[in-house]
């Protein structure tokens, strides 16, 4: 689907022109966005954005806010995210900053006060609650089909060498503590998807390290326990070191269960009332790309309308505690509770 005519043109500022961020040029221009800048510090990168994607390409960060735009989007390494997006902000532009939001607490409060000064739409690039199974068991919960819930266990695991392959990844910011690296931020996607399908976590216990054989200076397995504000539990498990790329989740309700698994392309749900089995197989024709896609749809709708996003800044600082209290717990040993972490 394209623009139509009658909807306000927009111009776009992509800032950091790696991987994800010519993703989401491409699929900019075909939602139809065509006034794109591209700002990055490799010039290799500015030349593929321009020939690419027809994105205007800056040299300077200063110029590329001179430009006009109404929408920056933040998809340089995990420490740059909270600086550049408060400059962003500062010059007026409407803000998608890709997960994570940081990898400190340092600038999130100047950010949210620059954010809602200006009554700026802001979201935090949150792709899977678009992908078709996540998108699914949040519709069965919020139906409350199966009854209360009780405790999940969500996963995802992948061997981070694999993640980049044209890519030495031991200069990657994945595998560097000073980039914000480490599994629990770089997978905070299942964080993300827990609190979404459970409600506010109000405590964690954490036990992480680096327990395999990578040349990386981050944690690259973690297991949590959490706490959420109606009583449920999760359990969440991330890691950088298998060899097969795992990703899913068990949902446990009074009356019944739901599960998914990435691989399989279905989530299923028993539902113990009626000791019946049902399954929900992803569309056929359905690609990796298309929640990208719908990301985006989503937010420049937003920008649009000036609605927020599903996970704008003010809510991405309250996933950001959990992963705080996460790294707390796991330096300490004890349990943490999030209200006490970046009040």
């Amino acid at each position: 689907m394209t623009v139509s005519a009658r909807e306000p043109t927009l111009r776009v500022l992509v800032i950091g022109c790696g991987s994800i961020g010519m993703r989401h040029m491409r699929n900019l221009k075909s939602l139809g966005i065509d006034d794109l800048m591209a700002f990055d510090t490799v010039a290799d990168r500015r030349e593929r954005a321009q020939q690419e994607c027809g994105a205007r390409p800056f040299d300077s960060l200063d110029a590329a806010f001179q430009s006009g735009a109404d929408v920056a989007f933040v998809t340089v390494p995990t420490h740059l995210h909270v600086p550049i997006a408060l400059q962003a902000a500062r010059a007026g532009c409407n803000l998608f900053i890709e997960k994570p939001l940081s990898h400190t607490e340092e600038g999130l409060s100047e950010l949210i006060d620059a954010v809602q000064r200006d009554q700026l739409v802001t979201m935090v690039g949150c792709n899977m609650r678009f992908h078709p199974g996540p998108a699914k068991i949040k519709e069965l919960l919020e139906q409350e089909v199966i009854g209360k819930i009780l405790f999940a266990r969500v996963h995802t695991g992948s061997y981070l060498p694999e993640w980049r392959p044209q890519e030495d990844y031991r200069k990657s910011y994945s595998a560097n503590v000073a980039m914000g690296g480490g599994c629990l931020l770089d997978c905070i996607h299942e964080i993300d998807l827990a609190r979404w399908y459970i409600g506010e976590v109000e405590d964690v216990f954490c036990a992480a390290g680096h327990l395999g054989s990578l040349e990386v200076d981050v944690e690259d397995v973690a297991a949590l326990i959490c706490r959420h504000a109606g009583g449920a539990l999760s359990e969440i498990h991330l890691d950088y070191v298998q060899r097969t790329y795992e990703r899913g989740c068990q949902i446990v309700c009074e009356q019944g269960s739901i599960f998914w698994d990435y691989n399989e392309e279905v989530v299923r749900w028993f539902d113990a009332k009626q000791d019946l089995w049902k399954t929900f197989g992803q569309p056929k024709d359905w690609q990796a790309n298309r929640m990208y896609i719908d990301e985006l749809k989503h937010f420049l709708g937003c920008v649009r309308t000036g609605s927020q996003s599903t996970l704008p800044v003010s809510d991405a600082v309250k996933v950001m505690r959990v992963v705080f209290a996460a790294k707390a717990s796991a330096k300490s040993g004890c349990r943490v509770r999030v209200a006490e972490v970046l009040s």
